[in-house]
């Protein structure tokens, strides 16, 4: 199993670019950054093969979301934006060579139509599975919870695998977010059985609070035998806020759970 540093929330005390050092001295086996647009895709594409780190997953531009707007993907109004937003994704990851690219739903708006805002979220989707497929990068759907990022449009399993039906492509797969999941309460072990072979991506943080593994309740021995039985083999990626320097943070990547 190998692990892979979220260098959005991990390694902040550093600017962007030296985080990639940061995590590869560490111990971490390759990088993931949830928006690295503030950098060139050839800029950062330089310091991942100097450190020798893979880049395992990107996320498309989603427009307002982060400043708590409704962003691209779910709303029809905005399929305009949400083609800038991957063709923006799709030259950046041509470049700096994302395995995965990851779509975040967005939110719903007041008074929006749900079903509306699936068929748009589908339709989007399945355009990006679609470009991206050229590249051969797998896309990924992500369910959120509500707690944390009120409103936004997948929360559960079921909803991931009822898009994944309806986009019908063979390279969209679901994110895992162990922290999201129990943050709503939802068991990530049951979270793991719905999903099945059908897990493209997995990240964690511990529960309460979004800090590192040990700092709160969650059993991930118990996950990861859980994760093991799916026949889950990609990486475990580590995308939790550090409770200090994340250097002094690091010390689950020494446990049995998160053994190569």
């Amino acid at each position: 199993m190998q692990l892979i540093a979220n260098l959005s929330l991990l390694f902040t005390e550093r600017p962007l670019p030296e985080r990639v050092a940061a995590a590869r001295q560490a111990g971490f086996d390759g990088v993931e950054i949830q928006f690295p647009y503030e950098l060139s895709p050839l800029e950062l594409k330089r310091e991942l093969e100097r450190q020798g780190m893979p880049l395992l997953l990107i996320n498309l531009p989603a427009g307002d979301l982060m400043d708590g707007g409704p962003g691209l993907a779910c709303q029809p109004q905005r399929r305009r934006e949400f083609a800038e937003a991957l063709d923006t994704a799709l030259e950046y990851a041509a470049i700096a060579g994302p395995k995965m690219v990851n779509v975040l739903a967005g939110r719903l708006t007041a008074g929006q139509d749900p079903e509306q805002a699936f068929m748009t979220l589908a339709a989007n989707v399945r355009e990006a599975a679609r470009a991206f497929s050229r590249l051969h990068i797998e896309v990924l759907v992500e369910a959120i919870n509500p707690l944390d990022m009120p409103g936004f449009f997948l929360n559960t399993p079921q909803q991931q695998l009822d898009l994944l039906r309806e986009i019908a492509q063979p390279n969209v797969r679901a994110q895992l977010d162990l922290y999201h999941m129990a943050r709503q309460a939802i068991d990530p072990g049951q979270a793991i059985a719905e999903l099945g072979d059908a897990i493209g991506h997995v990240q964690f943080a511990d529960c309460p609070g979004r800090h590192e593994p040990g700092s709160g309740v969650l059993d991930f021995p118990a996950i990861r035998h859980q994760l093991e039985q799916a026949g889950y083999r990609g990486v475990w990626a580590a995308e939790y806020r550090p409770s200090g320097r994340t250097e002094e943070s690091l010390g689950w990547m020494q446990s049995a759970a998160f053994s190569r």
